[in-house]
């Protein structure tokens, strides 16, 4: 009975998700477009349920690039309306739409005029008529067995402020450098900030051959590191290329013999390479524009001295941040 009664809660939990496909329309553009032009900060309101759904709607907002606070619709009449400014853009959330509560705010949001964009589940509702914009959150049930706790509607309406603040992510060009300022603190944020040295492979765990070798030894030297390529070096150990797992698929189409050509027939000039001192975020921020997943990490007389890939930056590796 247990286990039937948290499936039939996820299940309708997940249909209501679902269910707001249809509301991601004209609607839902003019609200990121709205956001977008705002000269102030999204201000969202509610209370009970909607309010706390409220704040994590805020602070995600936050942390993807659109300034955001919580307002306690309760406690906005005792002066922290004063922290609302003209220019700010309003999101208030209540399911039902007749909060009195937020209907009692919406008189002052007018007059300040701040543009008022409603998450509710009522289209008829005081909130939705008074509203500049309407994003439907409407579900058909409650998850709760008595259909009266909000289970299903505040699960819409987090995933609802979800999608709007990623949308608005995507539009800005929010990048991982981005949310690595506005994350300092945390696990990843910390690692991004690391240097290149505190994380690279070195020694005997970087691939490397002569440019001079046969390209079976190459492909021994990519098969042992596990690294996807190995570094091709000429004879003062300066780095000249690299040789990649795709480069060696391209010889066999070619019916290259890798048993008589030398390596540097297939080397591919002048990876990118980065310094120790770099910040690990420096590197993440090369390997999106260029396209790549690896650096070679040379010293100033051009030789490799490590290798990061972006698993390892971004954790994926044994490495952990102290």
């Amino acid at each position: 009975m247990i286990i039937n009664s948290a499936k039939k809660v996820l299940e309708i939990e997940a249909r209501a998700i679902k269910n707001l496909l249809k509301s991601i329309d004209n609607n839902f553009v003019k609200t990121v477009n709205l956001i977008l032009s705002c000269r102030g900060r999204v201000i969202i309101t509610g209370v009970g349920k909607s309010g706390l759904i409220g704040k994590k709607i805020s602070a995600t907002l936050s942390s993807t690039g659109t300034p955001s606070f919580f307002l306690d619709s309760l406690e906005a009449f005792h002066g922290d309306l004063g922290m609302v400014l003209e220019n700010d853009v309003i999101l208030a959330i209540s399911n039902s739409g007749e909060s009195e509560e937020i209907n009692k705010l919406l008189s002052f949001f007018k007059k300040n005029g701040n543009q008022i964009i409603a998450f509710t589940g009522n289209k008829k509702s005081t909130l939705a008529k008074k509203s500049d914009l309407v994003i439907n959150i409407h579900v058909k049930k409650e998850a709760c067995s008595l259909g009266l706790a909000p289970t299903a509607s505040t699960t819409a309406t987090l995933a609802m402020g979800d999608a709007l603040a990623v949308a608005l992510l995507d539009k800005r060009g929010f990048k991982k450098k981005d949310f690595i300022r506005l994350h300092p603190g945390g696990t990843l944020g910390k690692r991004l900030m690391l240097k290149i040295q505190d994380i690279m492979i070195t020694g005997k765990n970087i691939p490397i051959v002569n440019e001079k070798v046969i390209l079976i030894e190459a492909i021994k030297e990519i098969t042992q590191k596990k690294q996807g390529f190995t570094c091709v070096v000429d004879k003062k150990g300066k780095l000249v290329g690299i040789i990649t797992d795709g480069d060696l698929r391209r010889g066999i189409q070619k019916n290259v013999d890798f048993t008589r050509q030398q390596a540097q027939k297939m080397i591919t000039l002048n990876p990118q390479t980065i310094g120790k001192n770099e910040l690990v975020a420096k590197a993440i921020e090369i390997m999106e524009k260029k396209g790549i997943t690896s650096l070679i990490i040379v010293d100033r007389q051009k030789k490799p001295i490590g290798i990061v890939h972006l698993h390892d930056l971004l954790g994926r590796s044994k490495f952990k941040v102290k």
